[in-house]
């Protein structure tokens, strides 16, 4: 056995140990159809949104673990329930006028109102694909329109014909009183309308496997299961597909927790074993409600992507997947900084540590290296310092720090630095709001200033502090270059003015200078954004300037 594969059946990261519980499946040996089966759903009656890379990427993630653990060969279908019947028009799309004599339709036999598609589910479909293609997803796609209809799915039709009664107990204990009357598993495609219809069936026939049913107009029909005829409701469709594919792990939101023993139950019933589930939390808006798609009140895909790399966005995905989490924008650079601190920890940690290191999960195993030599979050109060319109301002600061990097050998310090520009544009500019120093304040920001002229000064600063506290400690060498140094230097300003507790000198420079309710570690500011510049910013400051630019 590798030293892989030994420490791999150890780990406590999330994926591990999920795909160690799809291993236990076949610990007597591989499953006859020849390689372990991962799925995952998607409601086409909309566009591939947030959850839906969430849900693909850490399956991935467990799927990829399992590829670690298993000789076993691997499968991800991604299955588009695209024969569901459209229940009311988008509001986001055009020529929604002609929509309306298709509802109730499946969305794969509704036009595509876009006029690319031969329907509104291909669309979406085709949409779904490009999406988990860009960002470089290993699936199969299924279409829940050619299964039914190609016969794939009709052998589990024929056994839920035949075991109808059995089905019908276990949705019958979940349903009220008045939907028990009417609610049947089967949903019957109208022959001349071709609308999805909710009506009981009158007979269920496993001899013919046939339906009859009345429609809404009290006509009576009798049609076959198969072949497309008739779809299954959403729950026991769940239930039946698990089995017609013999899933062997599935992963859904916890608003479906409540029917895992409705979906395990049918795909019993239909003679074949429970997948595995994986139940994640869900995501939660800047007021910590539940994020909703209709609603429109999280971030989407292409937000976050305007504003930060998707590999920031697969680490805030493996982050705690059983912890409800606020889904806003202002998760993005703390999620972008986190990223970058563990790509660089990676290199230096043992296998055990790389293992249980999200980076290993978000790259299987392939990791690269971190070229941001400024954190995100400097960056944004580089930008906010300095009112940057453009990337250019920005490198003319990490220069400062890093002479030799540039956006051809530091592509990813690059790119973050054209998405922290539109990032400040965009929330922190907007936002800022500063304020005038009090007078204990504007004492200290010009000490602040006066310390900054010189090495000398500098110096004279942390002396003064030293004999204050009672400390005879040999003074730093003076060195304008060294964040530490000068955060010495920001150390012994509060400590020498009186500011208790300490942090209240903190915000007075975030507050005054930038504009913020928080901000960067002092010392490496002024050590990126250049001591002169510093030293006009307080200037700028302690002038009123910065607030009668926001006024």
């Amino acid at each position: 056995m590798s030293d892989l594969r030994e420490e791999a059946l150890k780990s406590k990261a999330w994926p591990f140990e999920e795909a160690r519980r799809v291993l236990k499946r076949y610990a007597k040996g591989a499953p006859e159809k020849g390689y372990v089966l991962f799925e995952t759903g998607y409601g086409p009656s909309g566009l591939p949104h947030i959850g839906t890379f969430g849900e693909v990427a850490r399956t991935t993630m467990i799927k990829t673990a399992f590829e670690v653990i298993s000789d076993i060969p691997t499968k991800l279908i991604c299955f588009s329930d695209d024969l569901d019947g459209m229940r009311k028009i988008p509001g986001n799309v055009p020529n929604a006028e002609g929509l309306k004599d298709h509802l109730q339709k499946p969305l794969t036999s509704v036009p595509d109102p876009f006029g690319e598609f031969d329907s509104f589910g291909h669309h979406n479909n085709a949409m779904l694909r490009r999406f988990l293609d860009t960002f470089g997803f290993e699936y199969e796609f299924y279409s829940s329109t050619e299964f039914y209809a190609s016969g794939q799915f009709d052998e589990v039709l024929k056994r839920c014909v035949e075991r109808y009664d059995a089905i019908m107990e276990i949705m019958l204990k979940s349903l009220r009183d008045e939907r028990r009357e009417t609610y049947s598993i089967f949903l019957p495609i109208h022959p001349e309308t071709g609308r999805v219809l909710y009506v009981p069936m009158k007979k269920v026939n496993p001899e013919t496997y046939e339906v009859t049913f009345d429609d809404e107009n009290g006509r009576e029909w009798t049609l076959p299961v198969t072949g497309g005829n008739v779809k299954l409701q959403w729950k026991p469709d769940f239930g039946a597909r698990w089995a017609a594919l013999e899933v062997d792990f599935e992963m859904y939101g916890k608003d479906h927790s409540t029917n895992t023993p409705i979906y395990d139950g049918i795909c019993r019933v239909l003679g074949q074993r429970a997948p595995e589930h994986f139940t994640y939390e869900l995501f939660l808006d800047a007021n910590g409600q539940k994020i909703s798609k209709t609603s429109g009140n999280g971030i989407s895909i292409d937000e976050w992507l305007t504003y930060a790399s998707s590999e920031s966005l697969s680490y805030f995905m493996y982050q705690k997947p059983k912890t409800a989490k606020r889904m806003h924008f202002d998760v993005i650079p703390k999620a972008v900084d986190e990223y970058h601190q563990q790509l660089r920890a990676y290199h230096g940690q043992d296998l055990k540590g790389q293992l249980n290191n999200p980076v290993w999960h978000i790259h299987g195993g392939a990791v690269p290296q971190s070229d941001m030599v400024v954190s995100f979050s400097m960056l944004l109060n580089l930008a906010s310092a300095s009112s940057a319109e453009d990337k250019e301002t920005l490198w003319g600061f990490i220069n400062k720090y890093a002479p030799d990097a540039t956006a051809a050998t530091h592509p990813g310090m690059d790119q973050a630095a054209g998405f922290a520009v539109r990032y400040f544009q965009d929330f922190v500019k907007p936002a800022k709001v500063f304020r005038l120093p009090s007078d204990q304040e504007r004492a200290a920001l010009s000490d602040l200033a006066t310390a900054l002229q010189s090495p000398e000064a500098a110096l004279a600063t942390i002396a003064r502090k030293n004999e204050l506290v009672g400390n005879d400690d040999p003074l730093p060498e003076a060195d304008f270059a060294d964040e530490e140094f000068l955060q010495s230097v920001v150390f012994a300003i509060g400590k020498i003015h009186g500011f208790d507790p300490l942090r209240a000198w903190f915000s007075t420079l975030y507050e005054v200078l930038l504009g913020a309710t928080q901000g960067p570690r002092f010392g490496g500011f002024i050590a990126l954004y250049g001591v002169s510049d510093t030293i006009a910013l307080i200037e700028t400051a302690l002038a009123g300037d910065l607030v009668s630019e926001t006024a």
